[in-house]
């Protein structure tokens, strides 16, 4: 067996927050463009490190990227994706916003989004399933 084909590589698990404000808007950034998936809008999170459990990954890597602090809540959706070099698991959960100093270590920006704005944004491929989600979850 070639080690080296991506079919032989397991999905890289990645978490995310789903991150609403007291205003029901959600919480978007916007990728470096240095880093992989640069200029691309995404759910904030990051790769789920050995030992530790997908709300403390996620509270870890929003603190790290953005000096966040949320409720890790419910899980929203798991969204399997092959980016061709790569395949991730997308684990959403949403969250309750509670403070942030916004500031970014793997993003150029960042913005509070109304739910059905979201699709104006360049959204990864692996985050629009989640977005289609929440559009039907949340915006009614």
């Amino acid at each position: 067996m070639n080690e080296n084909l991506d079919i032989d590589k397991a999905p890289i698990k990645v978490v995310c927050g789903v991150i609403l404000n007291d205003e029901r808007k959600v919480f978007l950034c916007l990728r470096m463009k240095e880093k992989s998936m640069g200029g691309y809008w995404e759910f904030p999170g990051g790769k789920l490190e050995n030992g530790e459990s997908y709300k403390e990954c996620l509270e870890r890597e929003l603190l790290e990227e953005l000096d966040m602090r949320v409720k890790v809540e419910e899980r929203l959706i798991t969204v399997l994706h092959d980016y061709g070099s790569f395949k991730i698991e997308l684990i959403a959960y949403y969250c309750c916003f509670q403070e942030s100093s916004y500031e970014m270590t793997d993003h150029d920006q960042y913005e509070w989004v109304d739910i059905p704005s979201i699709f104006q944004k360049n959204l990864a491929p692996a985050d629009i399933p989640i977005a289609e989600c929440l559009l039907v979850t949340k915006s009614s």
